[in-house]
């Protein structure tokens, strides 16, 4: 046999395989979506809980209580041999938090204010098996042009992007024609920083 094509037959199994059945709290599509690039099974679970925090908490203190309370709200229905994931995704700056806009007006508002600025993305993630608690928090600094009011209603109308922290997603259209530089992982960005659920699932990890 063809050495390349015992070495590609050997390493043809899944790299990735983990000690118990995978389960993804979130009902985000993007989410979803980039999970499935680990081509790790996994079943999805939607967390009801609220995304508001204590006062008093900075802003990778505040991603990490969201998530974790996501976590919390669906400890209850874990089975043994389930892993939860859960996961919260916030844009800051300057010190103020950008949610998920209530409204179309108050997503334009806020992509009027991001608009020519940096701001940070932040993304905490939470892992566990209702014993064991793994945690990891990713940053990323994103550069948006000096967007024009006109491209910002019309990508708000469009788009409406009411399910989305700081009112876009970089992944659609104002992605592409918005952002000036990210400085970091863009799928931390989109919503799921995939080196961090590795990290977080180190200890499930099938070696």
């Amino acid at each position: 046999m063809d050495e390349k094509r015992r070495w590609y037959m050997v390493d043809a199994k899944i790299p990735l395989e983990i000690n118990g059945r995978l389960i993804l709290g979130s009902k985000s599509p993007r989410r979803k979506e980039l999970l499935q690039v680990l081509n790790i099974p996994f079943e999805v679970k939607t967390s009801e809980a609220d995304e508001i925090a204590p006062e008093g908490l900075d802003d990778i203190e505040t991603v990490s209580w969201v998530a974790r309370q996501k976590s919390d709200s669906l400890l209850p229905s874990l089975l043994p041999g389930e892993i939860l994931i859960t996961a919260d995704t916030e844009v800051w700056m300057n010190g103020l938090r950008f949610g998920k806009p209530k409204n179309t007006k108050q997503a334009y508002d806020m992509l009027t204010r991001l608009s020519g600025q940096k701001h940070r993305v932040i993304t905490s993630i939470w892992a566990t098996d209702g014993v064991k608690w793994e945690n990891s928090t990713v940053t990323t600094v994103v550069t948006f042009n000096n967007l024009p009011k006109n491209w910002l209603m019309w990508y708000v109308k469009e788009f409406k992007p009411l399910d989305k922290a700081g009112g876009y997603g970089v992944q659609e259209w104002i992605g592409h024609v918005g952002i000036k530089h990210i400085d970091g992982s863009y799928d931390n960005v989109k919503g799921l920083p995939l080196t961090a659920v590795l990290e977080v699932l180190k200890p499930w990890i099938l070696k």
